[in-house]
């Protein structure tokens, strides 16, 4: 008997069915943890983002409007023209001492200040000496002998003292103001 061989023909489309599908499935997979990265991260949540940052923006501007009705109305206060701007002096009682910074030279000097306001601004200033002093001072140890030889320095310390005593005045008394106007040098020693 002869024996017969069946020959099987060569695997080359069952094996590119498989190659093909195994790519499919690939794509597939990666497309679909692409996509569920952008859903999980809000990237389609865009819309409602806008929306709420709408509804924001409107409670906002509801918000201004209901502060603007509930600001007390500003009367103007009938004066005499002399009284206005009339200006309050305060000095201060002792004189003021520090060492110039990196020297042996010390600094003395006397302030007084000047206002247009009331006469709070100076009960306000004598109420808070001691923190108002404290502040003067801190400013003072800044004070170098490079500074003090500057021909602009007794003008430019004059304002610097303006300001932290209106600092000062501000957070203690919560005045929205700056109460001092000009700070004044009655005595100056450097020595």
């Amino acid at each position: 008997m002869a024996e017969v061989e069946v020959v099987e023909p060569s695997g080359g489309s069952g094996g590119l069915i498989k190659i093909i599908l195994v790519v499919l499935l690939v794509l597939i997979v990666a497309i679909g943890s692409a996509l569920g990265s952008l859903f999980f991260t809000g990237f389609f949540d865009a819309a409602e983002e806008d929306a709420a940052e709408l509804a924001i923006a409107e409670l906002e501007a509801e918000i201004e409007n209901t502060e603007a009705l509930q600001q007390p109305e500003k009367v103007s206060k009938e004066t005499v023209d002399e009284e206005k701007f009339k200006p309050a002096y305060h000095s201060f009682s002792a004189p003021f001492v520090a060492n110039v910074m990196n020297s042996r030279k010390v600094l003395q000097i006397s302030l007084a200040i000047m206002t247009y306001y009331d006469e709070r601004v100076i009960t306000a200033i004598t109420t808070h000496e001691l923190a108002i002093t404290s502040s003067i001072l801190d400013r003072l140890r800044m004070i170098t002998e490079g500074e003090i030889k500057d021909p602009d320095f007794r003008r430019e310390l004059a304002e610097d003292l303006t300001l932290v005593i209106n600092e000062v005045l501000e957070k203690f008394e919560e005045f929205k103001f700056a109460g001092v106007e000009e700070v004044y040098f009655t005595g100056f020693v450097v020595q």
